[in-house]
């Protein structure tokens, strides 16, 4: 049993590095020979004109715009849906629905996709946007927080449940009532947890591909408005992946590039901040100990 963990660790080791290499070693080489500030900050993508330009900024600022839309409305909802299985929910029905929160993950991002086109964009266009268009950040954003729910349903309720019960207990025997409990002790020592599912949630939302592309409409443009037709990074390489060769193609990979190290950049970030926030209270315990 040994070797069998020790090769699967290995394993998964070797895949991501295999993955690394493979995109850096392809896709430097075009950054370098484009130039970084033209091909990260230009605004222009036309792979196949008579002058191609590989600008990806667009693109860029649309998956920060439909990355961030989603986190808010997805961890909104689950967080607070999390709560009220955790405390203010019959407990003969919290097993069923989170079951059934849990099937959402199960369901493949096509059906998302088709969903998203059939309800969610005729609703966005007819009652939402000013503009007319259903197609856009907006509805792309609505079905990625749908998307990420049971992420964060499910790694908050766990936070939550490993949270001893005394400081539930304590907290109404200091006279809290139970919502005040629940909110400004459980909520706050649950928070590590929380966080990391909100890390898995935004690793999951920028990284989608298939639902966003049917639903956000795939204009290379800079976003002006949540009712515009954009493109994200992902969909971008998955829209020209079986099309462009060459150049184009190398681009493509240097924007895999671009979105590895963008998602590695956030990662590093709620790590450090998570190791800063755990570390704060250490500090202060030293404060004293030395007063």
């Amino acid at each position: 049993m040994r070797g069998v963990f020790l090769f699967s660790a290995v394993f998964s080791i070797l895949a991501l590095a295999t993955i690394t290499v493979f995109l850096f070693v392809s896709g430097v080489p075009f950054i370098a020979k484009t130039g970084f500030a033209e091909f990260v900050f230009g605004s222009n993508w036309a792979p196949l004109a008579d002058n191609p330009s590989y600008g990806i900024f667009p693109m860029i600022v649309a998956s920060l715009y439909v990355t961030a839309l989603s986190v808010i409305i997805g961890v909104g909802i689950g967080l607070f849906t999390s709560i009220a299985l955790y405390k203010f929910c019959p407990k003969r029905l919290v097993s069923p629905i989170r079951q059934m929160i849990n099937l959402l993950a199960g369901i493949p991002s096509v059906i998302f996709g088709l969903f998203g086109m059939t309800v969610i964009v005729p609703f966005v266009r007819d009652y939402i946007s000013p503009t007319g268009v259903g197609y856009g950040i907006l509805s792309a954003s609505i079905v990625l927080g749908i998307m990420i729910l049971p992420t964060i349903v499910s790694v908050s309720l766990d936070s939550l449940n490993s949270v001893p019960s005394s400081y539930y207990e304590g907290a109404l025997a200091l006279g809290a009532t139970k919502e005040i409990a629940t909110f400004k002790v459980m909520v706050p020592s649950a928070k590590s947890g929380i966080l990391a599912g909100v890390v898995l949630a935004i690793g999951r939302a920028i990284g989608e591909t298939m639902a966003v592309i049917m639903v956000i409409g795939g204009s290379p443009e800079m976003p002006e408005s949540l009712f515009q037709s954009v493109r994200t990074l992902t969909s971008n390489i998955a829209m020209g992946a079986l099309e462009l060769s060459g150049d184009a193609l190398s681009a493509l990979i240097s924007t895999g590039v671009v979105l590895f190290v963008f998602t590695l950049i956030l990662n590093v970030s709620f790590s450090l901040l998570k190791k800063e926030k755990a570390d704060k209270p250490k500090k202060k315990e030293k404060r004293g100990v030395s007063k």
